[in-house]
């Protein structure tokens, strides 16, 4: 399992990945945190290098994956 990542984003605050599971975890400003499930690790990958990961976040995570409030 990865380690939390901080995010410079005006909504994330930090992310976590953990590749045999394929469980993205993300933490907001507003202390939300949401488990995504089934997703690939370009998926991470491409979050961590987006210019805006709030934008990459809303175009490509948020809706496409199953998720849960944790």
């Amino acid at each position: 399992m990865s380690d939390w990542v901080p995010v410079d984003s005006s909504n994330l605050s930090r992310v976590k990945y953990e590749e045999e599971r394929r469980r993205l975890e993300i933490e907001f400003l507003n202390g939300g945190v949401y488990e995504y499930y089934e997703v690939p690790p370009a998926e991470f990958d491409g979050l961590l290098a987006a210019e805006s990961h709030g934008s990459y976040f809303y175009e490509h995570i948020r809706g496409n994956y199953s998720y849960n409030r944790i």
